[in-house]
């Protein structure tokens, strides 16, 4: 996989020496976040509490129905840890050729139960949003209203013995204004999709934090435990719905 976020070797000023792929998968792509970083004037805290090393599950709250949340936070992560974190993302990013490759040079991967086990095997890092659409498809007058935890993150982590470490993101909300969410299950069953107000990201202020991380006392003979799986997951979303409310009330009007 091309890694998306790798900083250029080359510098700036020899832009014109460049091929059409590089310019195209490095360059452009690392000055948008840069620009994204700005623009959203990204704080991040708790870099300290992503460890070094060994399998982990980042997992934050879901909001702004596009995929920037997702972007922003790869790319923070890269940034500052080094470690190259594979998002599990919608399946509706790989229903076609055209929408499936750009996903995966953003480091994009389909959330399922088999690609986060796979990569947390080989030691990797993973972002996976456990409040799944109903999290970024929401309305905005839900915003900052932790939607149902899945547990397949809490599998995941059994099955490979992985850190999670719960993740805050503030200011998507208000970056894009849901106006309600649309079901199609009549259609494709559990589908549903947002009404968006705006397509132009608004300029909120963006914060993003790393919570302590959770290291799960339990096994892979517990995966099959539904009751179990569901009281470590509630407890997770319960701990971070907390803490969500607490920065919410500390940072008040989101664009200023």
């Amino acid at each position: 996989m091309i890694n998306f976020f790798k900083k250029p070797n080359e510098k700036v000023f020899n832009v014109k020496s460049l091929g059409a792929d590089d310019l195209l998968y490095k360059v452009f792509p690392r000055l948008f976040m840069e620009i994204l970083k700005k623009y959203f004037r990204v704080e991040v805290e708790g870099v300290e509490n992503i460890p070094t090393s060994g399998p982990i599950i980042i997992a934050p709250n879901h909001s702004g129905f596009t995929a920037m949340d997702a972007m922003v936070l790869a790319y923070i992560i890269q940034e500052k840890t080094q470690r190259v974190p594979r998002v599990l993302t919608h399946h509706l990013w790989f229903l076609t050729e055209t929408t499936a490759l750009p996903a995966q040079k953003l480091g994009f991967f389909e959330a399922t139960f088999e690609n986060g086990v796979n990569y947390l095997k080989k030691k990797q890092m993973i972002v996976i949003f456990p409040e799944g659409e109903h999290g970024n498809f929401k309305p905005t007058s839900k915003r900052y209203q932790l939607q149902e935890f899945k547990r397949g993150f809490i599998r995941m982590a059994l099955a490979t013995d992985a850190t999670i470490v719960p993740t805050v993101i503030l200011g998507a909300e208000e970056t894009n204004i849901n106006l309600r969410q649309l079901k199609f299950s009549k259609f494709l069953r559990g589908l549903v999709l947002p009404l968006p107000l705006n397509v132009i990201p608004l300029p909120a202020k963006w914060k993003i934090i790393f919570e302590k991380p959770v290291t799960l006392p339990f096994g892979p003979e517990k995966m099959s435990d539904s009751e179990l799986c569901h009281d470590l997951a509630f407890e997770i979303q319960e701990n971070l719905q907390k803490k969500i409310n607490t920065e919410v009330k500390k940072r008040g009007f989101g664009f200023i």
